[in-house]
């Protein structure tokens, strides 16, 4: 982390009566411009998932934006968070929790500095990810699912609630995890089946926050991933569920804050 101190001297303290200039001056810098982080929900959540990560990251003086993720498909939805991201001015912290990992992977733009995994995918070129939480045991998602079928033909997949607590937020209070249950957004099939194109994570930063009691992602996979990318730096949280940024906001914010800090 840079950390640059500035030191003010007014004339009158220095007991001067006129401005002195010369070309030997060091002339005053700006001070850098603080990253916009751009928060991306995956599947069976919504961007209400990220009020309390988003409380944390306020306070520490870091502005950020909750994208809608369409869950429709991979080009479709990285397309949607591309266009969030054109719209900011100055660099951008892109945060993607679990799908949405997928999807700030595919946003290819100079203005993104560094990436942030929440319990999320982090594919190669040509993955999708049914292959990567398969790639290793542990996940148990699939036995939890409801279909709905869709007039284009397509499938919507939504999390039984009678089964959600369980599956996907075993450490948020029940009473929450009923909540979400109602309001989870689907994901559809063509996003679950979706490959990804080249990912931006060769090339741009990466930090991973992931918990060891996930049954959607296996620990084994986000373990994979984020020494594939190259992560800067991985914080694995004993006994956290997948919903990681209800459970646990704090330790998300601290990594994204990091990541933040790292790139300024």
């Amino acid at each position: 982390m840079r950390i640059t101190t500035i030191v003010k001297l007014t004339a009158v303290a220095l007991g001067l009566t006129a401005t002195v200039a010369s070309a030997g001056c060091a002339s005053a810098q700006p001070a850098p411009v603080k990253p916009t982080v751009v928060l991306v929900h995956g599947a069976f959540a919504e961007s209400s998932s990220w009020n309390g990560v988003i409380d944390k990251l306020n306070e520490r003086g870091l502005t950020s934006i909750a994208a809608g993720n369409p869950l429709r498909s991979v080009s479709g939805d990285a397309d949607a968070v591309r266009s969030v991201v054109a719209s900011i001015d100055g660099p951008v912290v892109l945060v993607g929790h679990s799908y949405g990992g997928q999807v700030i992977s595919q946003v290819q733009d100079p203005k993104v500095k560094g990436l942030v995994y929440v319990a999320a995918f982090a594919p190669e070129e040509g993955e999708t990810i049914g292959e990567l939480s398969g790639k290793f045991p542990g996940s148990t998602l699939g036995d939890t699912l409801n279909k709905v079928a869709l007039p284009d033909g397509s499938t919507d997949l939504y999390i039984q609630p009678a089964k959600f607590h369980q599956q996907f937020a075993a450490d948020v209070p029940t009473a929450q995890a009923t909540l979400d249950a109602a309001t989870q957004r689907p994901l559809n099939d063509r996003a679950l089946n979706g490959k990804s194109g080249a990912p931006n994570w060769k090339s741009v930063p990466s930090w991973f926050v992931f918990p060891d009691a996930d049954y959607n992602i296996p620990v084994a996979a986000h373990r994979f991933m984020a020494e594939r990318a190259g992560s800067r730096a991985t914080v694995e949280i004993k006994g956290a569920s997948h919903a990681l940024t209800l459970s646990q906001p704090d330790a998300v914010a601290k990594v994204i804050v990091e990541a933040a800090a790292a790139i300024g």
